[in-house]
């Protein structure tokens, strides 16, 4: 799993939209979740992810090769783009995503999920964020 974040994000943006990218590959993917935690005292926490979510950043640029890629690989692919930053809830968010043709798609953030290999050709050009 990995999340690809354009560059020029704030923090509190940067935080916000890897939570949401990551929340989709873990409804589509439930092999990816972990069993739930329990403290020593037997107070059960939520399941978690089970490997490593890599975050990457790049360039407008790169986030938006790195989609084509993806696109061209059909792997299971989770996008936030920036119009999502002014609606306040779900149904307003699909929305405002289904209202942009792909190629036009002001892309933010991008959650790949596949074999490592294959998410490393679609990350191509991105850096791990610092």
């Amino acid at each position: 799993m990995a999340v690809l974040l354009r560059e020029d994000l704030a923090t509190w943006q940067r935080l916000n939209v890897t939570a949401f990218l990551v929340s989709g590959l873990g409804s589509a993917f439930p092999e990816v979740i972990g069993e739930p935690y329990e403290d020593g005292d037997g107070v059960r926490c939520l399941s978690m992810f089970r490997q490593p979510v890599l975050v990457f950043e790049g360039t407008k640029e790169t986030l938006r090769a790195a989609h084509a890629r993806v696109l061209s690989r059909s792997l299971p692919r989770a996008v936030f783009t920036g119009d999502l930053f002014a609606t306040g809830n779900d149904r307003d968010n699909r929305a405002a995503v289904r209202a942009v043709r792909t190629a036009a798609l002001d892309l933010v953030g991008l959650a790949v999920y596949g074999p490592k290999n294959a998410v490393d050709k679609v990350l191509k050009g991105a850096r791990m964020h610092p």
